[in-house]
C-alpha cells in the first residue's frame, strides 16, 4: 500500500528561506506544496498558492479552509515593526492566528517548524558568547523569537503534532523587498562601484573586516529543515544551521573585488544608507545598459541592514554540533558559495 503524501505549507513563501523550502520540497517524492504569503508566487505544477494576511483571523480562516491536507508547516513569515515591543506583539499574533486556524482545519497536522535566526543569541545587541549553542541563556527581552517558541512549545503539550525551530545565520539568495538579504546588498554595491570606476572599499568597521562570520546556503537550509521536521530525534527542539564553516571578510573581499572587476579597496567605514542615498539613478542606468531585470535599487538592497552587517565588529558564530549529532552532516564552503550566489544573480540578470 502506498503511503499518503505529506503536504508542506510554506508560510512566508516569498522570502529567501521560504523559497529555499519550496525549491527543496519540489524535488522530493511524496511531498505536495502550498505556498502562503500576502503575495504568494504563481501556482505551477505541484504547487498551490494561497494569499493570506496572518494578522487577520478571518483571512487565515478563509485561506486555510482549503488546506485540510497540510501535514507540515514551515513558518518563515516576518512582519517589520517600528520597535522591538511592537515587533514582538505583531509577529506573535501572526503565529497564533495561523496555529489557531490550522489546528481546526488540518486534522492530519504532524509538525510545525519555525525559522529563527542568530538574534536569538543577541548578535544584534553586541558581542555575545561564541560559538553560540542552543541551550545558551536568553538575553534581556523583547525578542519575538522567544515569544514564538514559548507559544508553540506550550501549545504543543498534549497534542499529536510536534514542533521544532531552526536558528539560521545569513541565508544567501534572491528575494525582492527582503529586509535581511546581504548578498543582494553586496551585489548592488559592488556593481555600482564598478560602474563608477572606483575600488571595492569595505564600508564597515575594521573590527568587522577581521572578525569571523558565517552564512548559509539556502539549499543546505532546505535539506536541514526537512531533516529536522521529519526525524523523530529532532522533535520539540531547536537547532543551529549554517554552512558549518566560517570566514573573514578580510579574506573574502579580494575575491569579491575580482568578481566585480574592480580594484581591491581599503577599509573605509561609512554608512551605506548615506553613501547610497543618491545612487538610485546610477542603478537605473546600470539596469538599462546591461538589460537587467527591472528591479529598483530599493527593492533589492536594504542599506540599513547592510550597515548592521558591516558594523558588527565581533565574531558571529554558532555551533552546529547538535544537528550533526542527529545525523545531519551537510556542509558548504562559504567563500565558494558567496561567489556562486553572486554568479547566480548575474546569470539571471539581477546584477551585471
Amino acid at each position: 500500500m502506498t503511503a499518503s503524501p505529506n503536504t508542506a505549507l510554506v508560510v512566508g513563501a516569498g522570502g529567501v528561506v521560504g523559497g529555499a523550502a519550496l525549491e527543496h520540497f519540489a524535488s522530493q517524492v511524496g511531498w505536495r506544496m502550498i505556498a502562503a504569503s500576502r503575495h504568494p508566487p504563481e501556482e505551477r505544477s505541484g504547487l498551490r498558492s494561497v494569499a493570506v494576511d496572518l494578522l487577520d483571523p478571518e483571512s487565515c480562516r478563509g485561506a486555510l479552509a482549503a488546506c485540510r491536507d497540510v501535514t507540515h508547516v514551515f513558518y518563515a513569515a516576518y512582519a517589520k515593526a517600528p520597535d522591538p515591543v511592537k515587533e514582538t506583539a505583531t509577529n506573535l499574533r501572526m503565529l497564533v492566528n495561523l496555529t489557531d486556524m490550522l489546528e481546526a482545519a488540518a486534522p492530519g497536522l504532524k509538525h510545525i517548524h519555525l525559522v529563527h535566526g542568530q538574534k536569538w543569541y543577541g548578535n544584534h545587541l553586541g558581542p555575545y558568547r561564541t560559538p553560540a549553542r542552543e541551550n545558551d541563556p536568553r538575553h534581556m527581552p523583547p525578542n519575538f523569537y522567544y515569544d514564538q517558541q514559548d507559544f508553540i512549545e506550550n501549545r504543543q503539550h498534549g497534542k499529536d503534532w510536534t514542533w521544532s525551530t531552526v536558528r539560521v545565520q545569513a541565508p544567501l539568495g534572491f528575494s525582492l523587498n527582503s529586509p535581511m538579504n546581504q548578498v543582494l546588498i553586496v551585489g548592488v554595491y559592488g556593481s555600482i562601484c564598478r560602474a563608477l570606476g572606483i575600488p571595492l572599499h569595505f564600508p564597515g568597521s575594521q573590527g568587522c573586516f577581521d572578525a569571523l562570520y558565517q552564512v548559509t546556503d539556502p539549499g543546505l537550509l532546505g535539506r536541514a529543515m526537512h531533516w529536522i521536521a521529519t526525524q523523530p530525534q529532532c522533535a520539540n527542539q531547536a537547532f543551529n544551521v549554517t554552512n558549518g564553516d566560517q570566514f573573514r571578510w578580510r579574506n573574502l573581499w579580494p575575491r569579491l573585488a575580482a568578481f566585480f572587476g574592480t580594484p581591491m579597496g581599503e577599509v573605509r567605514t561609512r554608512s551605506l544608507v548615506d553613501m547610497m542615498a543618491d545612487k538610485g539613478p546610477v542603478w537605473d542606468r546600470i539596469v538599462a545598459e546591461h538589460g537587467l531585470r527591472k528591479h529598483g535599487m530599493d527593492a533589492l538592497a536594504n542599506w540599513a541592514w547592510g550597515d548592521f552587517i558591516f558594523g558588527s565588529a565581533y565574531d558571529n558564530l554558532s555551533s552546529t554540533v547538535k544537528i550533526r549529532n542527529t545525523g545531519f552532516n551537510d556542509c558548504v564552503d562559504s567563500e565558494e558559495f558567496y561567489v556562486s550566489a553572486l554568479e547566480s544573480m548575474r546569470s539571471t540578470l539581477v546584477i551585471p
